[in-house]
């Protein structure tokens, strides 16, 4: 599949949701692709990637954004909290605030820098044991503590198991987000981004299909 048949089918999901055109953003999920792929969608168009790892997008994207400038970068996978400063330096958005004390790293951060990436928290709705995330149940008091912080928490997001219906997932994330007041929510992938869309999705994170197979 290529970047134009992904938005197309991006587009048909948002109008059968009864959704304006363009309410969705579409997250190119560039982790370990070849950076000959990465540069083949930027030349199409794209400007919003996702990378899982602070090193690899510290190695790949200072050339590429000096070369396209309005390059957007979305930071989804865990990030740990002595990665902190190079990730709040690197990225836009981190989708993947999930503890406490992250969160108050990112805020002295904050308060150094005059500026924070806006952020989501991600929720394990599956509660898988190997998974990063924050259970459902402790969600809303994260949720409060992170804006005690005062931080820019715009989501939330989510990866639910590969074994289960990920509409019922994105049902759940989308309730939690729903009573806290927050605006965003950050899910669905290659296979499932349709309903994803159809349950509220503000963020779409899209690899495989747009890039194709993974190297790693």
């Amino acid at each position: 599949m290529t970047l134009s048949a992904i938005t197309d089918r991006l587009r048909a999901a948002e109008t059968a949701a009864g959704r304006a055109p363009g309410s969705v953003t579409l997250i190119a999920v560039s982790k370990v692709q070849p950076e000959d792929r990465v540069r083949a969608v930027l030349a199409q168009g794209q400007r919003i990637f996702g990378e899982n790892r602070v090193q690899e997008a510290q190695g790949r994207w200072p050339a590429f954004q000096q070369e396209f400038q309005d390059v957007e970068l979305h930071l989804i996978g865990p990030l740990q909290t002595n990665k902190a400063r190079a990730a709040v330096e690197m990225f836009d958005v981190i989708h993947t605030v999930d503890r406490l004390k992250l969160a108050q790293t990112l805020a002295r951060l904050a308060d150094e820098r005059g500026t924070c990436p806006d952020l989501f928290l991600q929720v394990n709705t599956g509660a898988e044991p190997q998974k990063a995330g924050v259970l459902p149940e402790d969600a809303d008091r994260l949720i409060a503590e992170v804006r005690a912080l005062s931080l820019p928490l715009i989501g939330l997001m989510c990866i639910p198991p590969v074994d289960q219906d990920s509409a019922q997932h994105f049902k759940h994330l989308a309730e939690i987000a729903g009573r806290n007041d927050l605006p965003g929510l950050s899910m669905g992938m290659s296979d499932d981004f349709e309903a994803a869309v159809a349950l509220g999705a503000t963020h779409i994170r899209v690899g495989s299909a747009i890039f194709g197979t993974r190297s790693d």
